[in-house]
């Protein structure tokens, strides 16, 4: 089979940045940062106390029982997302098509809310057992499973978790399903809670957290600042796409995967540049069609530098050329859907001709000498993008976008 063109016809998102598309995009494209004051944890042991977490949400809204409900809070996001995502696509589904359709999400934590609550039962509480929906409410496949279940999809559904590169590694994925004809549509992206005390601690042991805000790029940087929240895409193949009418936001036309093989937390340059390489390699573009990268940046010591050299080593003198920005700035580090947040930031560059800005940015780092779009959203017409994930392990994920203007 021919291998089909892949568009993007609906997007969802839940985040720290807002709890619908229109409303995430907004504060996306002002450059508003979601980090504050860490709320319903005690954080008062911990060395940082910001974070990105998505506020107003009511679960009773969504689900019955609410936040009790049998599905964690990281799997309602998943939910809430592709909800919306499916809604805005404007997809009439048959029963042909729900058989057709695959569901990939990625996660690296799971349903942490839930397990926190068992190891409370356990060993605060001295009740001697935990909830009998602790496992289905803690496995990472949640998200995807309760996706299916609600909108009654069921075709090729599963769950990628590779740490901070779980979503793009769903993404990509997801794009060769519907590329190689073996789904007719997908539902794909991620979603992650985990603001609990226990993840939080494990994270401060880790020593990589900011005390204040995500400062990617900036020499002043002193780490990242978690953040949680859901994003799915509809991907259908382009020429279905265009014959029913459908807004295509983007073209989804690449993915690149590769591991370090070197440390577990340490980054390499080779990795992620023969990953970017891979992207552009299987998209069938040039390095001098990039306009974009939505950056993995971190903010921490070790990636941004590191990062920026996997850049300059892909695109030589072109890298001077390119925007290229962190908006974990803005949403904080979603860990295992930080990648889907990051996807749809770019396809909305894409669609919009805005590039979220990196906030936070206050002084250049000679070791990071890329445009990095500081501070302020730009107006810029691109061709094609870059999104990147970088994961603890030596995982590496790229998507590469292409513009669809009508």
């Amino acid at each position: 089979m021919t291998p089909r063109r892949v568009a993007i016809t609906g997007l969802g998102i839940i985040s720290p940045l807002g709890l619908q598309l229109a409303e995430c995009w907004k504060s996306l494209s002002a450059g508003r940062s979601a980090i504050k004051p860490i709320q319903g944890v005690d954080c008062s042991g911990l060395r940082f106390q910001n974070g990105a977490q998505v506020s107003g949400y009511d679960p009773f809204e969504h689900f019955e029982g609410g936040k009790d409900a049998y599905i964690d809070r990281f799997a309602q996001f998943s939910v809430v997302a592709a909800r919306e995502a499916l809604q805005d696509s404007k997809i009439v589904l048959t029963q042909e098509l729900r058989e057709n359709c695959a569901i990939v999400c990625g996660s690296a934590v799971g349903g942490q809310a839930a397990l926190e609550t068992g190891f409370e039962d356990l060993y605060v509480a001295g009740r001697g057992r935990v909830h009998p929906l602790t496992i289905p409410k803690t496995m990472a496949n949640a998200g995807a499973s309760h996706i299916s279940m609600d909108l009654r999809l069921s075709g090729p559904t599963y769950t990628v978790s590779t740490a901070c590169s779980s979503s793009n590694h769903a993404i990509g994925q997801a794009f060769r399903l519907v590329r190689d004809g073996d789904a007719e549509m997908a539902v794909t992206g991620g979603s992650e809670a985990p603001f609990t005390i226990g993840l939080l601690k494990a994270w401060e042991a880790m020593r990589v957290i900011a005390p204040d805000t995500c400062r990617p790029f900036s020499k002043d940087r002193r780490g990242m600042v978690l953040g949680e929240g859901g994003a799915m895409m509809i991907l259908e193949p382009m020429a279905v796409a265009q014959a029913r009418g459908a807004r295509v936001y983007a073209e989804i036309c690449g993915s690149g995967m590769t591991s370090d093989a070197s440390h577990l937390t340490q980054p390499t340059v080779d990795g992620p540049a023969r990953a970017m390489r891979a992207a552009l390699r299987e998209a069938g573009l040039q390095p001098e069609q990039i306009g974009y990268i939505n950056a993995h940046g971190t903010g921490t010591p070790g990636n941004d530098p590191t990062e920026t050299r996997a850049i300059h080593e892909v695109f030589g003198k072109h890298a001077s050329k390119l925007a290229v920005s962190s908006t974990k700035s803005l949403h904080g580090h979603a860990l295992g859907a930080a990648g889907a947040l990051e996807a749809i930031a770019t396809v909305l560059a894409l669609h919009h001709g805005i590039l979220p800005p990196t906030a936070n940015y206050n002084e250049r780092d000679p070791e990071c000498d890329l445009d990095y779009v500081p501070n302020q959203p730009r107006a810029a017409r691109i061709e094609a993008a870059l999104s990147n994930s970088f994961a603890f392990g030596g995982l590496n994920a790229v998507v590469a976008f292409r513009a669809v203007h009508s």
